[in-house]
């Protein structure tokens, strides 16, 4: 199924009605940053000695914009409950089985950019992740 993923191992459109935005997966899949490699200035040589012995990644902050969708007014009410509920344990878990195996381990940091119709049957939400050790997936 297009658009299908999971959130703490829970079909995320099933569960709670989302779907991924257009950004979603290159967002996820961007690479994360290195660690500072050790460095050394010294007065007797010139410029600096870099070691990249053993290069790691560091964290990295991700924003995935998911929709959030129902049927109507308290199918969408029960479903952005469920979602808040799952994000307010802190730890989020995220497959995308069309892009690969990995599971994205990841802790909710905070929301932004939300918006929702009229009709109160349909938002799009921004949320801010952090990703701890992304060698971890």
């Amino acid at each position: 199924m297009v658009n299908d993923f999971f959130i703490n191992g829970k079909r995320a459109y099933e569960k709670f009605g989302l779907r991924m935005s257009e950004d979603f997966i290159p967002a996820l899949l961007t690479p994360p940053p290195l660690k500072d490699f050790i460095e050394n200035k010294s007065r007797n040589k010139n410029g600096k000695t870099v070691i990249y012995f053993n290069p790691v990644f560091d964290e990295r902050d991700v924003t995935l914009t998911f929709t959030i969708e129902g049927l109507n007014k308290s199918d969408y009410k029960s479903k952005f409950d469920l979602f808040m509920a799952e994000l307010k344990k802190g730890k989020v878990e995220i497959q995308v089985p069309d892009v690969g195996n990995e599971i994205y381990r990841l802790t909710y940091k905070s929301s932004s950019n939300f918006g929702i119709n009229r009709q109160r049957t349909f938002s799009k939400i921004s949320i801010k992740f952090n990703e701890p050790d992304p060698d971890n997936r």
